[in-house]
């Protein structure tokens, strides 16, 4: 079941995580690999025995690392737009392009991937009200 506090659905975040490695490779990147994130929280802290913050938090983000060869650059935004996924690209090749080369660079060895990914439980939401989250802070 989808939470409705998340922006982009799971197959949007991996069709900006295609976007973004097909783009460096079109752009000349021997090899890329790239995380995409979005996140929302909430944060109680008690100091004795009173609520001192009540925060809440909501991210986003993408970074990219190109491989030009043996050489490495590495960029990020907060911006999903299309073309901030672009320019993104092209910084971090652009990056590579002026860094030492590194025999030490690139992707792990096709034959080191894991090709199947077990389920690691751990996706557990939990709905809780700032009340509650004061309450288990106090105790």
């Amino acid at each position: 079941m989808p939470d409705s506090h998340f922006s982009y659905s799971a197959d949007r975040l991996k069709q900006i995580a295609k976007d973004i490695l097909d783009y460096a490779v079109e752009r000349g990147a021997s090899a890329a690999e790239t995380e995409v994130s979005e996140g929302f929280g909430q944060t109680v802290t008690v100091r004795r025995g009173e609520v001192e913050t009540i925060e809440y938090n909501r991210d986003k983000g993408i970074g990219v690392t190109v491989y030009l060869g043996k050489q490495r650059g590495h960029a990020s935004t907060t911006d999903f737009s299309p073309q901030a996924v672009r320019d993104t690209a092209d910084a971090a090749l652009s990056i590579a392009r002026f860094t030492a080369s590194d025999d030490c660079a690139g992707l792990a060895e096709e034959d080191l991937l894991a090709r199947s990914i077990p389920d690691l439980d751990l996706w557990h939401p939990w709905g809780l009200p700032v009340e509650r989250a004061v309450e288990l802070a106090t105790r």
